[in-house]
């Protein structure tokens, strides 16, 4: 799953949107655990009103308060936002847990867009550790059976169970190395130009994994 993206930044949802920007981090975050594709706006009513029960879906499946041990899932929020403004204000509201591709990366999220059809919004593509599509798009899903859906997709993920391994190996905490310090300037700091027009892709083969 990590191969997903190779060479790219993944944004923790925190206060200062720390970087996960090496391979190992990204791997540890994703490894045997289902991952779901976000696609959406914030200044989309139906993005909104479908936002709030994302929510409530991941929260369940996560938070201590609901479960002890959080379940094998992760989300990554591609927007489709106007400004970075917007998907920050809308992220300031989101779980914590949630991964973000970096508004900058206006040609990668059109990839992402092309390589697994999405053309409406919202969309939640859910796939297996292994890059298999598991769902194209799964809101409605979600909206019909809360929770539940995760166990459908649970069922044929090829999820290796850890359930007999102790809770705290299950902590958001990414290990940092000793050469931290060499890890380059956060993200938001090193702005790339945005490219103010980009050929449209065509999806050829939708089944890409």
């Amino acid at each position: 799953m990590a191969e997903l993206f190779t060479g790219r930044i993944l944004l923790q949802n925190n206060s200062s949107q720390d970087e996960l920007d090496t391979e190992r981090e990204i791997s540890q975050r994703l490894e045997n655990r289902v991952l779901l594709l976000f696609f959406g706006a914030s200044q989309s009513p139906t993005c909104q009103d479908f936002a709030k029960v994302l929510k409530e879906f991941f929260i369940r499946l996560t938070d201590e308060f609901y479960v002890n041990r959080a379940s094998q899932v992760v989300l990554v929020y591609v927007s489709e936002d106007e400004t970075e403004e917007q998907q920050d204000d809308f992220l300031r509201d989101m779980p914590k847990k949630w991964l973000v591709v970096p508004f900058e990366e206006d040609t990668f999220k059109r990839e992402l867009e092309v390589m697994f059809g999405v053309e409406d919004i919202p969309t939640v593509v859910v796939l297996k550790p292994s890059g298999q599509v598991i769902s194209w798009n799964a809101v409605d899903e979600i909206k019909r059976l809360g929770p539940a859906a995760f166990k459908n997709w649970q069922e044929v993920a090829d999820i290796v169970n850890r359930d007999f391994l102790p809770p705290d190996y299950f902590t958001d905490q990414v290990n940092r190395s000793l050469t931290d310090f060499l890890r380059r300037p956060k993200y938001k700091l090193e702005k790339k130009k945005k490219n103010d027009g980009h050929e449209e892709e065509e999806n050829d083969e939708k089944g890409f994994f």
